[in-house]
């Protein structure tokens, strides 16, 4: 084995959910294909195809999976987008109407901000340590 490929997020609307990752975040769509049931086979992912982990945007079925869109991870920091240019990217981001949720910060492993994807999932946004 030699990485996690995919991480399901489950989410209300393929269409909104495509539109938030590819457009605010910058994510590139990677595939989008029906299947026999109805429902999509939809990835998206940030930095080029297949460099690293990628997200299955998987809409919610039933009751108890919708309940955990927006919540998965009980409140907190669920996922971590790593940035080459911790400015530049919060930047686009705050301009594209991403809502951070802390103005960013410093810390010994670099640049922080918690941030809110479309559904409240709360992301962490980290770039390097500059000098």
């Amino acid at each position: 084995m030699t990485r996690i490929a995919l991480v399901a997020l489950v989410v209300d609307d393929y269409d909104e959910a495509i539109r938030f990752y590819t457009e605010a975040l910058g994510f590139r769509l990677a595939e989008d294909t029906p299947r026999p049931d109805g429902s999509r086979w939809v990835v998206v992912e940030p930095g080029e195809p297949g460099g690293g982990t990628a997200l299955l945007l998987a809409r919610a079925k039933g009751e108890a999976q919708r309940a955990r869109v927006g919540d998965q991870t009980g409140g907190r920091v669920g996922f971590f987008l790593h940035t080459d240019d911790f400015a530049r990217d919060h930047a686009r981001m705050t301009a594209a109407g991403v809502t951070f949720l802390e103005e960013p910060r410093r810390e010994p492993y670099g640049s922080v901000a918690v941030f809110q994807d479309l559904y409240g999932n709360r992301w962490d946004l980290l770039g390097p340590v500059v000098a």
